[in-house]
């Protein structure tokens, strides 16, 4: 049985790529496959690149946004070999394999690896809803990968991660991961808490603020219980407030 690891494709530009990823997830026992608005699929060039990995292009999912193509999942990894001042938290491929690989095997849920368009990978934008950013450690000097070789060698550092005769240990937790949809309706709620208590983005731009927070929160990978207590202190601000004005 396939581990629990989706392949987010973001933007694709070339149907031939699509059809890459899937014969190279399809070599190293992955199946699922999300497009998040391809150009152009299906194509007979997805097909023709696929080479024998007909059955997970046919089950591959094609969504408008990103929230649909992560939804479900607790651990979210991000490619990306440009320099970003995101502050993410950067995770090599291999060890990013093994955590997971011990994610699925401790029954977390459902992880996803994001990949970005061909020309400019992922946006800035798109990052925020990752964990940290798995980085294969490739020449300095030329470290750009095209999308179909970059999902090769994370595909093959899951399966040496899962032949392993001695697994990796997922962290110890309670509970698991709180998904993407629980934290993406943290951070509404959080964001209109703070515009009711009028606290807002000084920053130059005045638009770094709720980025900066949603990095900070995804670097602390929040199980469920966590999300709930957090909401929890968000809604009893919200009624002292109400309290307070009727008053």
């Amino acid at each position: 049985m396939a581990l629990p690891i989706r392949f987010v494709l973001v933007d694709t530009s070339h149907p031939g790529n699509i059809g890459a990823v899937a014969r190279a997830m399809k070599n190293m026992g992955l199946d699922e496959l999300v497009l998040v608005k391809p150009k152009e699929f299906p194509h007979p060039e997805a097909t023709a690149r696929a080479s024998g990995a007909d059955d997970v292009l046919a089950r591959a999912r094609v969504v408008e946004t990103l929230a649909e193509g992560i939804a479900g999942c607790g651990l979210v990894y991000a490619t990306t070999a440009r320099e970003r001042e995101q502050y993410l938290r950067v995770v090599g491929a291999r060890e990013g394999g093994e955590r997971m690989v011990a994610e699925c095997r401790a029954g977390a849920g459902a992880v996803a690896v994001l990949f970005g368009t061909e020309r400019f990978g992922l946006s800035n934008e798109h990052l925020l809803s990752a964990h940290a950013v798995l980085r294969i450690p490739a020449n300095p000097e030329y470290e750009s990968l095209n999308v179909a070789m970059a999902a090769q060698l994370i595909a093959y550092e899951i399966r040496m991660a899962a032949l392993a005769d001695a697994p990796p240990m997922a962290p110890v937790r309670e509970t698991p991961l709180a998904t993407s949809e629980d934290i993406e309706r943290f951070y509404v709620h959080l964001e209109q808490v703070m515009t009711d208590a009028n606290f807002r983005d000084r920053t130059q731009s005045g638009t770094n603020l709720m980025g900066r927070i949603r990095r900070m929160f995804q670097r602390a990978e929040l199980d469920a219980n966590e999300v709930n207590i957090l909401r929890g202190i968000l809604t009893a601000v919200q009624n002292q407030r109400r309290r307070a004005g009727q008053g």
